[in-house]
């Protein structure tokens, strides 16, 4: 039986996908407001935000031309690349797109010399603290941010062998040439 490739395409932002991501963006908005710890500046500029800074990057996921998914990554911090804007439109998902979306990340991560991949999300956001715990995230924290606990995670690309951590998980390894 022939192996069945996701409907899907990940692929770096253009942009043209302005529109759509902000559209995203709104959607996965909780109550429809932004976070306190949220300025979403980048949002109004992907391009120079993220596609011209060494060691960020942002990705969308489209199907027969329409954008159902991004992802971005920004080096804020030595080591770390901070996983932003992981949004999946509302018909898509429970699909694979969120975790497709955040192995790519990971892989750039890893590609840049990341120590660490970390994430935040809203504890209401079940569904996708399961999804980052099924990939081997671990919990590292978490606090209030406008009476909704905000959660910390983090993901060590330094643990083990080469390759082990994430091949555990389901996320492939860098290719060794």
């Amino acid at each position: 039986m022939k192996a069945a490739f996701p409907p899907w395409t990940i692929r770096s932002f253009r942009p043209a996908d302005l529109p759509a991501c902000r559209k995203l963006y709104v959607e996965g908005l909780l109550g429809g407001k932004l976070a306190e710890n949220d300025t979403a500046l980048d949002i109004d500029d992907i391009d120079a935000v993220y596609m011209h800074t060494a060691g960020n990057h942002f990705w969308v996921a489209e199907i027969r031309g329409q954008i159902v998914g991004m992802i971005g990554v920004q080096h804020h911090d030595q080591g770390i690349g901070q996983v932003r804007r992981l949004r999946v439109a509302q018909d898509h998902r429970r699909r694979g797109i969120g975790s497709a979306l955040l192995e790519t990340a990971i892989t750039f991560c890893r590609e840049n010399q990341c120590l660490k991949v970390a994430l935040d999300t809203f504890a209401e956001r079940g569904t996708v603290v399961e999804m980052f715990q099924k990939l081997g995230f671990r919990h590292g924290g978490a606090r209030m941010a406008a009476g909704k606990e905000l959660m910390y995670f983090y993901f060590d690309l330094y643990s083990g062998p080469p390759g082990a951590r994430t091949q555990e998980h389901g996320i492939a390894p860098l290719s060794q040439t």
